[in-house]
């Protein structure tokens, strides 16, 4: 007797369909500069593969990098940051393969905005600002540095 195809189910989850259509999905990361007092942020952003080069970023300016997921789950973006002028700086992960990242950035765009008191990741789903990473007090790479 064959199946109606009106009552079959698919073998696969919801998730592993949505994972097979994240691959091929055009990713855009964005980092602004939302500082106060028109400080300059340092932002270098780096893969495993790419290094996306230092950018010195005016108050509500960004620099962003567009991305196709790699086929092995392991894409990983980094960036440090850097306020000379308040000696801070923080170096965290701005995406990596995760569906919670994903929802978070609506599933194609991850906007991660530096302020005054941290590091936010914008949850466009439910548009607001989430605190993920506070500055870290000290030395600051300058624009000629490289980070590890």
């Amino acid at each position: 007797m064959a199946a109606n195809p009106s009552t079959s189910t698919s073998s696969a989850s919801p998730l592993t369909k949505v994972q097979l259509n994240t691959w091929y999905t055009k990713w855009h990361v964005h980092v602004v500069n939302g500082l106060s007092n028109n400080k300059i942020l340092l932002v270098h952003c780096k893969s495993a593969d790419d290094d996306l080069g230092i950018h010195n970023l005016a108050v509500d300016s960004e620099t962003q990098c567009n991305f196709k997921l790699n086929l092995i789950g392991s894409t990983l973006f980094f960036c440090y940051m850097a306020s000379e002028s308040d000696h801070v700086h923080a170096r965290l992960d701005v995406f990596w393969e995760d569906p919670n990242l994903f929802h978070v950035c609506d599933w194609k765009r991850c906007i991660w905005t530096a302020k005054d008191n941290g590091i936010y990741l914008k949850n466009i789903p439910e548009n607001h600002d989430e605190f993920m990473h506070g500055w870290e007090m000290g030395s600051v790479l300058l624009a000629n540095s490289t980070i590890v």
